[in-house]
């Protein structure tokens, strides 16, 4: 097997990284906060943001054209670090490692990097090419960037909810 391949995808998120990792791991959500998200599913909850997941979304392509993808992962986080990740188990990208990291760059801001590795399909000869030219750039990185954009969205909206609580005197103990 050769060497995997890595695509990483990144957004400067306008809130705490705390926030920003609790959005990321709250798969179930997804579908609510990301519409390219069809379902996420936990097959096996052992804890939050821990088990076996099934995630399928939608890759657009021109007009109204839309591309099922599905996959099930395992799935383990930890908030300290912050970090989340999955380990591809079944689907067409089994084998895939997925990285969520979450870097403060201050008490608001969070670099967000998703970097997803991957030996490439077991297709000889064409398998490599295929990842480097349509897998990785058409599908891995267009819903990655789309869900990085969703749940920039979703936790840049509960922080400024969370300032506008605290600036009303509403902030809990």
């Amino acid at each position: 097997m050769s060497m995997p391949t890595a695509i990483t995808d990144e957004r400067v998120m306008g809130a705490p990284a705390a926030t920003c990792f609790q959005v990321a791991a709250d798969v179930e959500r997804w579908p609510e906060i990301l519409p390219h998200y069809r379902r996420v599913a936990f097959r096996r909850r052992d804890a939050f943001g821990h088990g076996l997941v099934e995630m399928a979304a939608w890759r657009d392509f021109a007009g109204p054209l839309r591309y099922p993808t599905w996959w099930v992962s395992e799935m383990t986080c930890n908030a300290r670090e912050p970090v989340v990740r999955y380990r591809h188990v079944d689907g067409i990208t089994t084998g895939m490692d997925v990285v969520w990291s979450f870097e403060a760059l201050d008490a608001n801001t969070t670099h967000v990097r998703i970097v997803h590795a991957w030996p490439g399909p077991p297709w000889p000869l064409i398998g490599g090419v295929a990842w480097r030219a349509v897998i990785a750039p058409v599908f891995v990185s267009v819903i990655a960037g789309r869900t990085l954009a969703g749940v920039a969205r979703e936790a840049e909206r509960r922080a400024a909810a969370e300032s506008e609580r605290r600036a009303d005197g509403h902030a809990q103990p």
